[in-house]
């Protein structure tokens, strides 16, 4: 049986662990890159696995550069869910959780999901990512950008000249429908 103080620091661990992904997110929304990129380790590495192939951004100089550009030209809103942590040993630990996404720039539709494979340290005293490995199992901005609302058509700017005539009512219009069909009859 353990003991109280190894159960304490194993849920502490993995308490701050589950944390990780929550601060992930909180940081995209407020577009917080800096925030990002300290929530891995130094040589901590973020890997997107897409139809396309694999994409590797290592240590903070490169996730910076990647998180500044996706940020500004998706502006993602991430909902992460169903975390699962598995303790390890000596200071390392994996999880898993999934991801529905959907872009402010497109009007808050959804544009793709998927799920992390994540690699965690611990530096000091807090945990870091050691690596994040993301599979999109759907991802196309595309999609809504077909599916977002239209912009409004420009306003009509009215030409100087002959004023047209007002547009018949509803109810000038049927009481014409009438007298056409009582002139036939």
């Amino acid at each position: 049986m353990k003991a109280v103080e190894e159960i304490i620091t194993e849920l502490a661990d993995r308490e701050e662990i589950r944390d990780l992904p929550v601060r992930y997110c909180d940081c995209v929304w407020r577009g917080d890159v800096n925030g990002l990129v300290e929530l891995f380790a130094v040589d901590g590495s973020f890997i997107v696995k897409t139809p396309n192939g694999e994409t590797v951004y290592k240590g903070h100089e490169a996730l910076l550069k990647s998180y500044a550009e996706s940020l500004r030209d998706l502006q993602p809103r991430p909902y992460i869910h169903n975390h699962v942590v598995e303790l390890g040993f000596n200071g390392r630990a994996t999880g898993r959780c999934y991801l529905d996404l959907r872009s402010e720039k497109y009007q808050m539709q959804w544009v793709g999901s998927g799920y992390y494979n994540d690699e965690y340290v611990k530096v000091g005293d807090h945990w870091k990512f050691a690596s994040r490995y993301f599979t999109a199992m759907h991802f196309d901005p595309a999609t809504a950008a077909r599916t977002a609302p239209a912009a409004k058509p420009a306003a009509r700017v009215k030409q100087a000249g002959k004023p047209k005539p007002p547009k018949a009512t509803t109810t000038a219009r049927k009481k014409a429908t009438r007298a056409k069909r009582k002139a036939r009859r």
